[in-house]
């Protein structure tokens, strides 16, 4: 069995235990507010990790694009939802593809997109499911609720080849909340307004099967209220820099890049293998997710990377310099995991640091 320290870097590590007990966590957590888990699998982008959370009781999973569902249905997993817009024909086509495989559904917001994918599933034999995306707060995609969303809703039930299963959000605002307390409250607000999107739906008559939303730091701090039926958080299972810094609590956090020390030219400056193409230079300026330089160097007192270039990393520290020598290897928590994980082939699994498994990465890139 091989050590971590023997790997060439940079390198992509997860602690299996750390893993399993935030997989578990959250699993426990939606048991227990009787709701529906779907996690968001853009984290990992890992089939063998999907798998594992369906395995713990995960309803099905969720991606962002219709390549990763495409990956992951070719492996094996029965039950997908896009939670996103897409529009063209050639993804529609390669989604129905993937439709006649496993059960899938798809996120809108406009009715351009609900009759491209009507003429798309003309010929398919079964609707394509579709939730509506209502805009809490993140401003980004999808509708307010309103009767701009209640006039969504009518059209797609009244459209061939489409079948309205609900309605979906993200409370994506909740990672710049000044606390933990304000993150709280932003949480059951957003919930409150995804309900009542669903209400208005139900007023004109309408049902629906699923109200799903759901985000890491928000479903970390806060309750789930009554009426959402399916939550689908992403970060959780592995954690990173951000949401360390959320929790107050970085001993969540599964998942590091293994660096090597190649350089110390000055001596504060300590020179690391691992730049932009080994790390996310994603960073986040405020909030509960602030994440100040670009990631956490573990063994270390709040210790930073403060700079990326393409190929290396830099730590400007004495403490760090006078400790460390060429040659050796360090772990660095990322800043944001998603990213990061975008970047390898393989995620190795660690069990008190030796190897255990090697993971392929099989929806990297499949962003399609």
């Amino acid at each position: 069995m091989l050590s971590k320290w023997e790997l060439d870097t940079p390198v992509l590590l997860i602690e299996k235990e750390i893993m399993q007990k935030n997989l578990r966590d959250m699993q426990v957590k939606a048991n227990k507010s009787g709701v529906n888990l779907r996690p968001h699998t853009k984290t990992h982008r890992t089939p063998a990790i999907a798998k594992m959370q369906v395995e713990a009781g995960a309803k099905g999973i969720t991606v962002a694009k219709v390549g990763e569902a495409e990956v992951m249905a070719e492996a094996g997993l029965k039950d997908i939802f896009i939670a996103n817009e897409i529009y063209g024909k050639q993804k529609m086509e390669r989604l129905k593809e993937v439709a006649k495989k496993v059960r899938v559904s798809i996120g809108v917001d406009n009715k351009e997109q609900v009759m491209a994918l009507s003429e798309v599933f003309t010929d398919a034999g079964f609707p394509i499911e579709v939730l509506i995306e209502v805009e809490i707060g993140e401003k980004r995609s999808g509708l307010v609720p309103g009767e701009e969303l209640v006039e969504l809703a009518k059209f797609i039930t009244n459209t061939p080849n489409v079948k309205f299963k609900g309605i979906f959000s993200h409370e994506g605002h909740t990672y710049g909340a000044s606390s933990p307390e304000e993150c709280v409250q932003l949480f059951k607000k957003s919930q409150e307004d995804t309900l009542y999107a669903a209400e208005l739906i139900r007023k004109a008559g309408i049902e629906l099967e699923v109200i799903s939303m759901g985000a890491t730091p928000s479903l970390m701090l806060g309750e789930i209220l009554p009426g959402i039926t399916e939550i689908r958080p992403g970060t959780y299972i592995l954690m990173d820099a951000a949401q360390g810094h959320a929790i107050n609590d970085y001993s969540r956090c599964a998942i590091t890049v293994l660096a090597t020390v190649v350089s110390k030219p000055t001596p504060e400056r300590v020179v690391l293998d691992t730049g932009v193409k080994a790390l996310t230079a994603f960073t986040r300026n405020k909030g509960i997710c602030f994440t100040p330089g670009f990631g956490i160097v573990k063994g270390f007192e709040d210790l930073r990377l403060d700079k990326l270039y393409d190929e290396h990393g830099l730590i400007n520290n004495r403490e760090a310099s006078e400790k460390l020598k060429i040659g050796d290897k360090v772990e660095i928590i990322p800043n944001h995991v998603c990213p990061t994980c975008n970047l390898y082939d393989k995620i190795y699994l660690i069990k008190d640091d030796m190897v255990i498994d090697e993971l392929p990465i099989l929806c990297r890139g499949k962003s399609q």
